[in-house]
């Protein structure tokens, strides 16, 4: 199961909105008949890759042992069942390490391998996989992307200097890692304020990527440049969620190819929760915020966030703007706790992933 965690681990890239699942079969002496991981949408999945590969290597996985990281599902979508595929190969048993939440598969993958005799075990490098896929989890059981927040800072917590100067508060290195994190995401969110002020690319340039994310843009008057940089990142897929039906901005901004998605909050804004279920039915399962203190902030208070994803530089700047407007509060219970994850150095920097409530429920 080690193994087919990390085969799991390698296909993050390449399989949304497809879950990354790892495969591997071994007879009763434990020697690797065959091994897979998922494909990009459309191609095989892990099972059907290992049967691939022992079958390319000669090797008969007759009443063997597939070690699966997700149940095998049993629908027809872009592929075929993989339970029916096992089944077929004459798989003796499956040890998988979790339920499929996507509620067309829901368990029947295992009662139909049961059904045709397949011992099946459930369980075995449970929490490892879920860790894999949390955003597929958070899509399927709630219908939303999982939400990471990244944010470069001071020691203090400041993002900028008072004069809106930010460039560069953490290490080559720290950029470089914060590209790997939005090669991961689906989709890259950002407010209007940070396009207005910075005019960045918010693409992946330092990390290796088989596709640009999506750029989610929350812009409720519909300000976004025509000439802006974002628009000159070949073929990506670019959404601003606005909260006015301004016939004249909509156009324009459709002229560039982007969608726009008119979602109206009570108080005139956009409707963050609206926004992610949004992007949810678009099949994003991991979203990336790369955005200024106040769009933080209200992802922050809406309870949206899922994890903080936090570079802090060993430097002390005193003065500027923070990670994420939340005040003013009144006492310490109201700010917003989070649970440390992780913490590594990157460079001379400090790596910190922590997350919030929801997280730990979910």
């Amino acid at each position: 199961m080690a193994r087919a965690l990390a085969l799991a681990e390698s296909a993050r890239l390449i399989c949304p909105p497809n879950p990354a699942v790892g495969c591997v079969i071994v007879d009763a002496q434990g020697s690797v008949l065959g091994e897979g991981h998922t494909q990009p949408v459309g191609q095989a999945h892990a099972e059907v890759m290992a049967l691939r590969d022992a079958q390319a290597h000669g090797c008969s996985v007759h009443g063997a042992t597939a070690y699966v990281t997700l149940e095998p599902c049993a629908h027809h979508g872009r592929t075929g069942p993989c339970c029916e595929a096992l089944v077929a190969a004459g798989i003796g048993r499956v040890v998988a390490s979790l339920e499929d939440p996507n509620p067309r598969v829901a368990g029947q993958g295992f009662a139909r391998l049961r059904a045709a005799g397949v011992v099946v075990d459930v369980g075995v490098g449970a929490a490892a996989a879920r860790e894999i896929n949390l955003g597929f989890f958070s899509r399927m059981v709630c219908g939303r992307p999982w939400v990471r927040l990244k944010a470069a800072s001071s020691l203090d917590g400041r993002t900028a200097l008072p004069n809106g100067a930010s460039q560069w508060i953490t290490s080559e290195a720290a950029r470089a890692d914060g590209h790997a994190w939005r090669a991961r995401a689906g989709a890259v969110l950002t407010g209007i304020g940070t396009v207005l002020d910075d005019d960045p690319l918010l693409n992946v340039r330092s990390a290796e990527t088989a596709r640009q994310p999506m750029l989610a843009i929350v812009d409720s008057r519909l300000q976004t440049p025509m000439d802006a940089r974002l628009w000159t990142v070949p073929q990506r897929q670019v959404v601003v969620y606005g909260a006015v039906d301004d016939d004249a901005r909509m156009q324009a901004l459709r002229a560039h190819g982007a969608d726009v998605v008119i979602v109206p909050n009570t108080e005139g804004k956009v409707d963050l929760a609206a926004v992610l279920l949004d992007l949810g039915r678009r099949e994003i399962n991991e979203l990336h915020v790369e955005a200024g203190g106040q769009l933080n902030g209200a992802l922050f208070r809406a309870g949206l966030v899922d994890e903080l994803l936090l570079y802090q530089a060993p430097v002390l700047l005193g003065q500027g703007p923070g990670i994420a407007a939340l005040g003013p509060l009144h006492a310490l219970a109201d700010g917003v706790t989070l649970a440390v994850h992780d913490v590594q150095r990157i460079g001379p920097d400090v790596r910190w992933l922590a997350r919030t409530a929801r997280t730990l429920a979910f």
